[in-house]
């Protein structure tokens, strides 16, 4: 008899490295019945993943709407799952590391007394405040899974030391590795995509002194909770000020639609000429800048497992981390949000080749492009 696998997710990064996962169960489909559910947590750039991977939800419960906040997100997953799993009555649901789609539908399936899979389990920074709420995400949801997908031994050590059982602890490095790789091979095996990717770059960009295979540029991302306010401010300042001392170097920086990251980013850095600030890219259009990128300056977690494997050097704006492996590895250095000290590492890397050969031919911790197989594999008798 089939398993019955529900796949969650709801924001883009989440899509992304769940989506390897959706396409290596649907090539097992003797051994599982899959359907996937979105939760819509963010809808435009969720969309552009689906469409890149050619996955159509079987669930899509479109929560998202103009100013809601973190309560309003639980209550709505919590419903909306409540009527999924209702319906389809899985034997599994996945879930994926630390958003608020992710804790709340671990919840929603324990009410139920539905077995929970972990996707990218065992990250922890040990302070429930940072980063926020992801921290406090993923440790409830470690508590209600069953099934722990650790990337990393450093993530296994975690669950270990929480008494999680080691028969259901399974090391497979990162999925978004996986989903990495699949994108590199559809641009590099497609003259067209390639081609429509860096048209519709540089038309975004909108600058004739501007060549992205030749520019040597920065590229910025920015988006996490704790940073707004203040925070932002802070990044702003350091990344106009390294503009203005590096005039052949260019900084380009997809700006996330969240009204706290626009406001501060459009204010201080759109009148600075080698600064460009673009809409979100899609996923395949991200991988590529990343690619072609010089180095990296950014908050993200996925980014700080995706660079190394392009042999980018990461400058993380965060004061934690809870992907130790990249920081021990030496492909990433934290800078938090101090504007001076964005200022100094991003300097020291453009002035310093030394420096930069170091943290950009440092090994990738985060795994082989295997991890969906690893997982899948699992469940299979």
């Amino acid at each position: 008899m089939k398993k019955k696998i529900l796949i969650v997710f709801g924001t883009r990064p989440e899509a992304i490295k769940m989506a390897p996962l959706v396409k290596y169960f649907e090539k097992e489909s003797e051994y599982f019945d899959l359907k996937v559910c979105v939760t819509a947590q963010h809808r435009e750039m969720l969309d552009q993943v689906l469409d890149l991977f050619d996955i159509t939800p079987d669930y899509d419960l479109n929560i998202m709407k103009g100013g809601q906040d973190l309560y309003d997100i639980t209550s709505s997953v919590l419903l909306g799952m409540r009527d999924v799993l209702s319906d389809f009555n899985p034997d599994i649901v996945f879930v994926h590391g630390d958003t608020t789609t992710t804790s709340s539908t671990a919840l929603a399936s324990f009410y139920n007394q539905t077995k929970v899979a972990h996707v990218e389990a065992g990250l922890r920074t040990g302070d429930i405040y940072s980063p926020w709420p992801e921290e406090a995400n993923r440790q409830v949801t470690g508590v209600l899974a069953n099934y722990h997908f650790a990337p990393t031994p450093t993530s296994e050590k975690n669950l270990l030391k929480e008494n999680k059982d080691s028969r259901n602890i399974i090391v497979t490095g990162n999925t978004v590795i996986d989903a990495l790789y699949l994108a590199l091979d559809k641009i590099k095996n497609s003259t067209n995509l390639k081609n429509k990717i860096i048209q519709g770059i540089e038309e975004e960009i909108d600058d004739s002194n501007f060549s992205l295979e030749n520019s040597k540029f920065i590229l910025v991302t920015g988006h996490r909770r704790e940073n707004h306010g203040q925070g932002f401010i802070n990044i702003c300042k350091g990344l106009k000020e390294i503009a203005l001392k590096n005039p052949n170097v260019s900084i380009i920086y997809p700006v996330h639609l969240n009204p706290n990251v626009q406001k501060p980013v459009n204010e201080l850095l759109s009148n600075v000429k080698n600064i460009y600030l673009i809409r979100p890219m899609q996923y395949e259009s991200f991988i590529y800048l990343m690619d072609k990128s010089y180095f990296i300056i950014t908050d993200s977690g996925g980014v700080q497992e995706e660079a190394p494997s392009l042999g980018k050097p990461v400058l993380v704006m965060r004061d934690t981390t809870e992907r130790p492996e990249a920081l021990e590895a030496g492909t990433v250095k934290l800078v938090g949000v101090d504007s001076e000290l964005i200022i100094k590492e991003a300097q020291e890397l453009l002035d310093n080749s030394e420096a930069y050969s170091k943290m950009s031919k440092a090994h990738n911790p985060y795994g082989d492009g295997n991890a969906c197989q690893r997982i899948v594999e699992f469940f299979i008798p």
